[in-house]
């Protein structure tokens, strides 16, 4: 199903774009057909993109072709962002086409019988390029013709449509690959131990370590976090987007990965995409020293308090038979302390309150990742990213510190949270 929507979805804008940046900006002819071939490489590429990073393919085919899905996405919503505009100027055009005065034509004066030519115009041999008055200088302007000013128009909006869209995807493609944004969130649990107030949690999620990344970004990262001296290291699902034969080496940075309490991950819904599930990561993830939470918790022993920490499995896993247990993670705890749940989608919020849990951490969302695609988020979870309040539990969620699909974020840059409990 997401495959056909996928693919529906790029025709359709492939069309679009087609029709208001070829159809009405050339006239028939060699240009004309250049273009559209053009388009229909570039949805070619798209296709070919989409199945090369299911299969493992890799190089500059894929950058190139997420590089394409990002500026197409900007062209169309420029465009569309501009009909309305578009509309208005071409009514005023035809209006003020219409309200033009009549042009006069010149009387014949002093042609005698003599001259019959007077009366049907000079012989062709005779006839030289009009210099006289045209209807736009009759009428005091210096106007294309209404064709000539639709063709302006069109182009027009073209050059901003164009300017505007790979403006917008050169500053996401800086913003997606540059340092992630150190977010300082505090959160104060209204149960929470005092003893425990100022406990630290290093928050990430979304890292999607594929074939785009590279070492260096898992490098950059666990460096970031390290430099946080964080008390607990939260990993909050969609950690990569491949096996571990494939990935393995871009994860073996996170070794390194420094906490006084150590470091926790739970499955997000790309864990669930490898090819051999979510497993062979969480083995893999033990032996670099990540705890994976499997629908269990654990307790963080902090100045003489103690706080749950708890993790369940993402929604996604409901799917392969692996699905989110609050249950088994929150059952049978005592009541008196406080809580943190790790839950990949903020849309797990709803049962985390159910359970008495007073904050759940969250990642997924990307914080929308292409504005405006924020306000599509928006619609399918309760938060796209910050603080956020559901009965007595809290939920935040970070943007994440990766990328998924084109190498681009507008809007909402990569995040590293450094999350403070307070009483």
């Amino acid at each position: 199903m997401f495959v056909l929507i996928f693919l529906g979805g790029g025709l359709l804008a492939h069309a679009y774009l087609w029709w208001r940046l070829v159809r009405q900006t050339t006239g028939p002819g060699r240009l004309r057909r250049v273009l559209t071939l053009c388009l229909v490489v570039l949805f070619a590429m798209l296709v070919a993109t989409f199945v090369g990073a299911r299969t493992g393919l890799e190089g500059w085919l894929v950058w190139a072709g997420y590089i394409w899905v990002a500026v197409m996405f900007y062209l169309a919503v420029i465009l569309i962002m501009l009909e309305i505009p578009r509309a208005v100027a071409a009514a005023f055009l035809r209006a003020r086409s219409r309200r033009s005065p009549p042009v006069a034509v010149p009387a014949l004066t002093g042609p005698g019988p003599e001259r019959p030519e007077a009366l049907t115009g000079p012989t062709p041999e005779r006839a030289e390029p009009s210099t006289g008055p045209t209807p736009e200088r009759l009428a005091g302007r210096d106007l294309p013709a209404a064709p000539d000013r639709r063709l302006f128009l069109a182009r027009t909006v073209a050059f901003v449509a164009g300017a505007g869209a790979l403006g917008t995807v050169g500053y996401g493609l800086s913003s997606a690959l540059g340092d992630p944004v150190i977010e300082r969130v505090q959160v104060g649990l209204p149960r929470l131990d005092p003893r425990l107030s100022g406990l630290r949690f290093a928050v990430v999620s979304d890292v999607h370590l594929g074939p785009l990344t590279g070492i260096g970004h898992t490098e950059r990262i666990v460096r970031m976090i390290n430099g946080l001296e964080a008390d607990v290291v939260a990993i909050v699902g969609d950690l990569v987007d491949g096996s571990v034969a494939r990935l393995g080496p871009l994860a073996r940075p996170l070794r390194h990965l420094e906490s006084r309490y150590g470091a926790f991950f739970v499955t997000g819904n790309h864990e669930y995409f490898a090819p051999e599930g979510p497993g062979e990561w969480i083995e893999e993830l033990g032996e670099l020293g990540v705890r994976s939470l499997r629908n269990e918790r654990v307790e963080i022993r902090h100045q003489g308090a103690v706080l749950d920490l708890a993790g369940v499995n993402d929604v996604g896993g409901a799917s392969v038979g692996d699905p989110p247990d609050f249950a088994k993670a929150l059952g049978g705890r005592d009541p008196r302390r406080s809580s943190v749940l790790l839950a990949h989608q903020p849309i797990q919020v709803s049962e985390a309150a159910r359970h008495g849990v007073d904050l759940q951490l969250s990642g997924h969302t990307h914080g929308g990742q292409l504005a405006p695609f924020n306000l599509v988020v928006g619609l399918q979870q309760p938060v796209v990213s910050g603080l956020a309040r559901f009965g007595g539990t809290q939920v935040y969620v970070t943007r994440g510190a990766g990328f998924w699909g084109p190498p681009v974020r507008v809007g909402a840059p990569p995040e590293i949270t450094m999350l403070e409990l307070g009483s």
